[in-house]
C-alpha cells in the first residue's frame, strides 16, 4: 500500500502510541551523507524484519546528497531540470528534493502495534513536525488543499487573488507494507533552497507558494538542535525511544 502526502482532515488529533508492553523505538542518527539507494534498501530490509517481529521499530535520521525523488503520483512535466540524480520511489507523493541541510526522518513503525489507520498515521507525522517547529517558535500549519506543513509569509507578495503567501517547510511521504510504515518526513533546516528550482515541489505551481527552511526564517538553528526537538516531540506523539 502507498499513501500520498495527505493533510490532516479537520479532526481532533490523538497520539499514535504503541500498545502497552511494546519495546521502545530505536533512535538512530546516521553520520555523513547517506546514499539514497542504500537507504531505501536498508529500510526495506528493516521493515520486513519489523513485520516478522525480528527487530524493533526505528526512527532513522539521515541526510542525503543532492537528489530528486519521484513518488507514486509524480508527473513528468514537474521535473524542470534534472541537475541531480532522479530516483523513482514507492513512497506516496510527487517530486521532492533531498540534500544536505535537510533532515530526513525515516519512520519505520508497526501500525499493528498502534492503529491500522493510514490517515491517522499521516496526521501524527504532521503533528510531529508542527510540534518540532513550535520548539523554535515557528507556527507550522496544515492545509486542506495542499500537502506538507506550511508557514505563512506576510513579508512576501500575495497571490493574484489576494491570498497570503505561504512557504512549505516540511514534506511527508510514506509507504506501508504488511502494516509496517516506512519512508517518513523531511524538514528543511538549512538546505540550498535554489535546488528546489529543478522541480515543481509536490506539484504546487502557484507563484505565492514557495519553499523555506528554519534558517531561511531567520533562526540560527543547527541540525543537532532540530534533532533534539524532533526527539522531544516524538515522545509525546508516538511514545518513548532509545
Amino acid at each position: 500500500m502507498t499513501l500520498a502526502e495527505t493533510p490532516l482532515r479537520n479532526s481532533i488529533f490523538r497520539p499514535f502510541l504503541a500498545e502497552p508492553g511494546s519495546p521502545a523505538v530505536e533512535w538512530v542518527v546516521e553520520p555523513g551523507l547517506l546514499d539514497y539507494e542504500k537507504g531505501v534498501a536498508e529500510m526495506e530490509s528493516r521493515a520486513a524484519a519489523i513485520a516478522k517481529g525480528e527487530a524493533p521499530e526505528r526512527i532513522w535520521l539521515v541526510e542525503h546528497p543532492p537528489l530528486y525523488t519521484a513518488g507514486t503520483s509524480a508527473h513528468g512535466e514537474d521535473l524542470i531540470d534534472s541537475r541531480f540524480p532522479v530516483h523513482n520511489t514507492g513512497r506516496g507523493g510527487q517530486f521532492t528534493y533531498h540534500g544536505p541541510g535537510q533532515r530526513v526522518a525515516y519512520a519505520l513503525l508497526d501500525l499493528k502495534r498502534r492503529r491500522q489507520d493510514l490517515r491517522a498515521y499521516v496526521a501524527a507525522l504532521e503533528e510531529w513536525i508542527i510540534a518540532t517547529l513550535a520548539a523554535f517558535n515557528i507556527k507550522g500549519e496544515r492545509r486542506e488543499e495542499r500537502v506538507g506543513v506550511w508557514v505563512q509569509r506576510p513579508d512576501k507578495p500575495r497571490g493574484f487573488d489576494g491570498g497570503m503567501a505561504e512557504d512549505k517547510i516540511a514534506a511527508i511521504g510514506i509507504r506501508v507494507r504488511h502494516w509496517v510504515a516506512f519512508h517518513g518526513i523531511s524538514l528543511n533546516v538549512e538546505p540550498d533552497l535554489t535546488h528546489f528550482r529543478g522541480i515543481v515541489p509536490c506539484g504546487i505551481k502557484d507563484s505565492h507558494y514557495g519553499v523555506t527552511s528554519v534558517v531561511d526564517l531567520g533562526l540560527p538553528v543547527t541540525m543537532a538542535d532540530v534533532d533534539a526537538a524532533l526527539k522531544a516531540a516524538f515522545a509525546g506523539i508516538f511514545g518513548p525511544s532509545l
